[in-house]
Order: structure tokens, then sequence, then C-alpha cells
């Protein structure tokens, strides 16, 4: 597994080995002892999700205020621009986003550790969305960071409106959210 860091240096892109040949192909998308000696993280994932989205959807940016959850996130059909903003007040990157396009093609993978709040725009036609979480779903924790907050200034590659869940437009400016320490 490659491992490339962005320029929020906790959030790092997975490039998995991939065998290719006639057949199809096979790769690793999970081993806890790479994670580890590639990361210098002992991370353990109790659930996995699956969500199916059409084009334009957007979803997010959720996080949990208790129950914190690291995501591990790949797409296996499709396409989506995924986001991350740190929420982690005493760190020297609070209130920045990255953003990495993730396609089923390319088979990489991006962690987004505890701590911050995690979304993303779906490109294709549709998008499967695949992603570990570090602790459970917690609906009373749940929170919400506003898509388009003009202070954070996510840089969505949108042709029009995106497609939004009541909650997800309900969703608060920086200023306004519930941060971690």
């Amino acid at each position: 597994m490659k491992v490339v860091r962005t320029a929020i240096p906790d959030v790092v892109i997975l490039e998995p080995r991939v065998f290719a040949d006639e057949r199809g192909f096979f790769l690793e998308s999970w081993n806890a002892r790479d994670f580890r000696v590639a990361l210098g993280v002992d991370v353990t994932f109790v659930q996995d999700n699956h969500s199916r989205s059409r084009r334009g959807v957007l979803r997010g940016m959720h996080y949990q205020i208790d129950q914190v959850q690291g995501k591990l996130v790949r797409v296996v059909r499709g396409r989506v621009f995924d986001a991350a903003v740190d929420l982690r007040r005493s760190s020297a990157t609070f209130g920045r986003w990255v953003g990495i396009e993730l396609s089923g093609d390319d088979h990489r993978q991006v962690f987004v550790p505890p701590g911050f709040a995690h979304g993303f725009l779906v490109l294709s036609d549709e998008a499967d969305v695949l992603y570990k979480t570090t602790d459970y779903y917690a609906p009373q924790h749940e929170r919400c960071l506003i898509w388009n907050d003009p202070g954070v200034g996510i840089d969505w590659p949108l042709s029009g409106e995106p497609v939004l869940a009541a909650k997800d437009r309900a969703g608060l400016r920086l200023n306004e959210a519930e941060t971690f320490a």
C-alpha cells in the first residue's frame, strides 16, 4: 500500500497494490498490520457502511461530537469528490479542508481520522461509496457543518445546485458548530 499525504497530513490517501490480468483484478482493501506500519496508527473499525447516490448528491459535512468516528472511505463504482474539514481546535490545520477525487477505477481510499467533518459530492451518474468507521453511528451525537460555509471555502466541483438532505441544508457554519479540543 502506498501512502500519499494531503495538505492536511493526518488525512491520507491510500493506494493499494492492484493485481490485474485478463480475468479482472484483486486488491487488499484493508490490512490492520500494514496500516499500523505505514501510518503508525493502530485503528479498530467497528462498522462498515455502503452508500449509493446519484449525480449531484452532496452528503455532508457530517461528524459525531461524541463517539467520534474516523473513516476509511473508498468508491467501488462511479466517482466522487470527497472532502474533510479539520474540526480540532488544537490543530494547526483547524478549519482547513482537503478534497480528493475517488473512483472505482483507481481504487484509492482516504483515511479521515476522528475530529474531522466529512462529506462527498457524486460526480458520476451513480456512485457506490463504502466506508469503515472507528465507532458506531450515534444519531444523538451527529452534527453537520454546512457544506458551503464561506469561512471554510470548500471548492466543490459543482455544475449547479447540489441535491441535499434536509439535515445537510440545516448544517451550521464553523464559527457556530460544536468542535473538538
